[in-house]
């Protein structure tokens, strides 16, 4: 019996969780949050000030006409070209993330494999990252212009009729697809080389004892496991492929429209500056949407212990 009531005695001043009682638990508790919460206070003020307030306040000027609260600035979105700015932009988006997170997988899988060169291999493979996306902007530009460009050139070179890049909306939109996939694949081929990384050796072991070919392994391991972060490349990648206004805006500029450059066009006028804030709302309803669908279905939930 004295043992047992020293042990206890014991436990409580070692701060045993089973030994205190529900009002003890909670103020631990409590300080502990609290002292996490002071480390996080920083990142809360500047999602706060920089994200949320602005966007509540676009939100609400574009509900704001010259006779208050109206939905005028929405029913006039179509005739500034919402729709063709709307399909423009899903076109170069989804094109965009489908190209490079199909990439990013072979050249993660590349990287994941031990082989001579693989540090000068990764190190090109990264330096799209360190590149500015005006710069490359510019260069691609240069790279696809249709008298002297060196795209055509190599067209030339093989035999081939050079090609006007710009001429349709088609193939402008094309080349935005392209250099924003030469821009920014290093990144998901990074976040899904860390996925790959992590996956235990055993498994592809044991299913090669059990027959499993490399397609089966592939499909039914691979992929899998690495679910939650491809969605979390997707939910990164995709937010900011519905974002991009740089690239389009210095290697098209405003033909054809897409909704970044259609909310930039008219928000230097005061006369359409609540157009503009309405086709940012539209484009915020579009990058909440797709960050919903890409949660739900990412697979995480199953992956969480």
């Amino acid at each position: 019996m004295e043992s047992s009531t020293i042990e206890k005695l014991n436990n409580a001043d070692q701060g045993d969780p089973s030994s205190l009682s529900r009002g003890q638990r909670f103020k631990k508790e409590f300080k502990k949050d609290i002292f996490y919460l002071i480390f996080a206070i920083p990142a809360l003020v500047y999602v706060i000030g920089l994200a949320i307030v602005p966007a509540i306040t676009v939100v609400y000027d574009s509900f704001i006409g010259r006779h208050g609260f109206t939905l005028a600035n929405y029913y006039a979105l179509p005739s500034y070209g919402l729709y063709g700015a709307l399909i423009n932009t899903l076109l170069v988006s989804v094109g965009a993330l489908l190209i490079q997170l199909f990439i990013a997988l072979a050249i993660a899988m590349v990287l994941v494999k031990p082989f001579k060169g693989k540090k000068a291999f990764s190190t090109l493979v990264i330096i799209p990252l360190g590149i500015s996306t005006v710069v490359s902007a510019f260069v691609f530009s240069i790279i696809f212009q249709a008298v002297g460009g060196y795209a055509n050139s190599a067209l030339v070179g093989l035999g081939l009729r050079p090609i006007d890049w710009f001429y349709t909306n088609s193939s402008s939109l094309g080349v935005v697809m392209f250099s924003d996939f030469w821009k920014n694949t290093p990144l998901v081929a990074l976040i899904l080389y860390g996925g790959l990384s992590s996956l235990p050796p055993s498994l592809y072991e044991a299913a090669s004892v059990d027959g499993a070919g490399s397609f089966n392994r592939f499909v039914h391991i691979t992929l899998p496991n690495i679910a939650p972060i491809m969605s979390i490349a997707l939910l990164v990648r995709g937010v900011s492929e519905f974002n991009i206004f740089a690239l389009p805006l210095v290697i098209i500029g405003y033909h054809p429209l897409i909704l970044n450059t259609l909310i930039y066009e008219n928000y230097s006028s005061s006369l359409t500056r609540n157009i503009s804030y309405a086709a940012a709302t539209v484009l915020l309803a579009i990058i909440m949407l797709y960050s919903i669908i890409v949660v739900k279905l990412g697979g995480a939930k199953d992956h969480v212990r």
